[in-house]
């Protein structure tokens, strides 16, 4: 009988301890899990109103329909997107219209800072050009990456070509040529020789591209 006893105690020590240790174990796994990178899904990341285009601020040239961002620090309601005008100019709150075309991101950002001193007490002016829509080219037929491109510095048709990925497999090498915009709303046809040129000759086809340029490969 006391062997019973003995036994029966011993078990509702256990059943008690076990009991208490219970909460402690769910507590700890679920510390675990809430730390586990596994089990738990990463933050979403913002996501910026647009890619801005990187330019040369010193160099860059403001043009025809490029697509300004002008921030000016602390001021959401001066603060916007603006695309340049045919007639060269943007317009802002306060300050209306001003000369964009012509001038370069920083040569614009002093001028919108003094127009805005008239108004705003020491204004911090940020312009950055967002899409450079003039200073593009244009590729297109049997090519790998058809498209609109952005416009570097001193870019050629070679440097065009391989920036679009290169020919597809019945692409007429021999038959390529540029479209360039002149005044008057002609284009003139600069012909491109693949062949000749990767062989070093007629290099002078393989002209410096212009804004606005659009190379065709038949």
């Amino acid at each position: 009988m006391k062997v019973r006893l003995a036994g029966a105690k011993w078990a509702l020590v256990a059943t008690m301890l076990g009991a208490l240790a219970l909460p402690g174990f769910a507590q700890e796994k679920q510390s675990a899990s809430a730390t586990d990178p596994a089990s738990s899904a990463k933050p979403s990341q913002p996501v910026s109103r647009r890619e801005a285009v990187s330019v040369d601020n010193k160099t860059y040239i403001i043009g025809e329909s490029d697509l300004l961002d002008i921030d000016v620090w602390k001021e959401k309601e001066v603060s916007k997107e603006v695309p340049v005008r045919p007639d060269g100019k943007i317009s802002l709150p306060l300050i209306g219209q001003i000369q964009a075309s012509g001038l370069t991101p920083l040569q614009l950002q002093d001028n919108i800072t003094e127009q805005l001193k008239q108004y705003i007490s020491n204004p911090e002016v940020t312009v950055i050009v967002s899409d450079p829509r003039s200073h593009q080219i244009n590729i297109v037929g049997q090519i790998a990456r058809p498209g609109t491109f952005p416009l570097r510095e001193s870019m050629t048709v070679l440097d065009a070509i391989a920036e679009a990925g290169g020919f597809k497999d019945f692409a007429k090498q021999t038959k390529i040529y540029v479209l360039r915009p002149m005044p008057g709303g002609i284009r003139v046809r600069i012909p491109f020789n693949y062949k000749d040129v990767i062989k070093g000759k007629s290099l002078q086809q393989n002209v410096q591209l212009k804004p606005g340029d659009t190379i065709v490969v038949p």
